[in-house]
C-alpha cells in the first residue's frame, strides 16, 4: 500500500476546467443546436413547398410528368417521400453532386424502361422515335422468327451414311405383316402349327374314340392329345393348356 500511496501520490492531477473553457464549450454546443434547428426548419419549408408544387401538378390534367431543378441528397430524399405518399412515380437522374435532379409521373403515365434509360443517358426523350424503333423491334424479331422456321436441311443423309449398317430399306418395311385372329388374338397364320379348325380337330378326336372303345386306358392321353392339336390351332402354349387341364380336374 505505501508504495502505491508512492506512486499516485507522484502522479500529476489532470488539470482543471477554468470557467472560460467551460463557457466556450456551452456556446459551441448552442451553435451547434442553433444551426440543427435552423436546417430542421429550411427543410419543413422547403418540404411544405414540394408539397404544394405536387398537389398543383396532380392537379393538372394536362401535365404527365414534372422535372425538379437540381438538388442535393437531403431535399431529394424529401421530394421521393412526398412523392410516394402522393402515389406518384419519381426517378433520380444526372451526376451526383453536379446535376443531379428528380422526376416525377404520374402514375397512368409510369414511364417505359426504354424512356428510363434515356434519362439516365442524359439523352432527350422522344415519343415518336420512340414508337419507330418499337416498330423496327418488331418487324426484326418477326423476321428472326420466320427465318428460325425455316427448314434445315442436313449437309448429309443418315441412310447413305449408315447403309452399311440398316440395309436399303428400313427395317419397319421389312417387318412381317400379321393377321388379326378375331377368336384368339393377334397370331400370325403362318405360325400355326396346324390350320384345322377346332370343330375340325374335335371331330376327329371323336373319331378316335370310337375306333379304340375297346382299349379305355387311351382316354388319358387321348383327351391330351386333343388339347394339343387345339393348341396347335390356337398358338398356344401346349404346357399352359395341360396346366389349366390339371388345375381343372384337381
Amino acid at each position: 500500500m505505501d508504495l502505491l500511496g508512492s506512486i499516485l501520490g507522484s502522479m500529476q492531477k489532470p488539470p482543471t476546467v477554468d470557467e472560460a473553457e467551460k463557457k466556450k464549450a456551452r456556446e459551441q454546443k448552442k451553435l451547434i443546436e442553433k444551426k440543427q434547428s435552423e436546417e430542421k426548419k429550411h427543410l419543413d419549408v422547403f418540404r411544405m413547398k414540394t408539397q404544394k408544387v405536387i398537389h398543383e401538378f396532380i392537379k393538372d390534367e394536362k401535365q404527365e410528368k414534372y422535372k425538379f431543378k437540381p438538388l442535393d441528397k437531403v431535399y431529394r430524399a424529401i421530394v421521393h417521400e412526398v412523392a410516394d405518399v402522393a402515389g406518384l412515380t419519381s426517378f433520380s437522374f444526372g451526376q451526383e453532386e453536379e446535376d443531379r435532379y428528380v422526376m416525377l409521373w404520374k402514375k397512368e403515365f409510369a414511364p417505359s424502361d426504354e424512356e428510363v434509360l434515356a434519362y439516365r443517358r442524359g439523352e432527350v426523350w422522344d415519343p415518336e422515335k420512340a414508337k419507330q424503333l418499337a416498330k423496327e423491334k418488331e418487324l426484326q424479331k418477326l423476321e428472326d422468327s420466320q427465318s428460325s422456321k425455316t427448314k434445315v436441311v442436313p449437309a448429309s443423309n443418315y441412310r447413305d451414311k449408315y447403309k452399311h449398317l440398316i440395309g436399303e430399306e428400313a427395317a419397319k418395311d421389312a417387318a412381317q405383316d400379321l393377321t388379326a385372329n378375331k377368336s384368339y388374338g393377334f397370331v400370325s397364320s403362318q405360325n400355326k402349327r396346324d390350320t384345322r379348325t377346332i370343330e375340325q380337330v374335335l371331330a376327329d378326336t371323336r373319331a378316335k374314340k370310337k375306333q379304340k372303345t375297346d382299349h379305355p386306358g387311351t382316354s388319358t392321353e387321348e383327351g391330351s392329345s386333343s388339347q394339343s392339336e387345339i393348341s396347335n390351332i390356337t398358338g398356344e402354349d401346349n404346357s399352359t393348356t395341360q396346366s389349366q387341364n390339371s388345375t381343372n380336374s384337381s
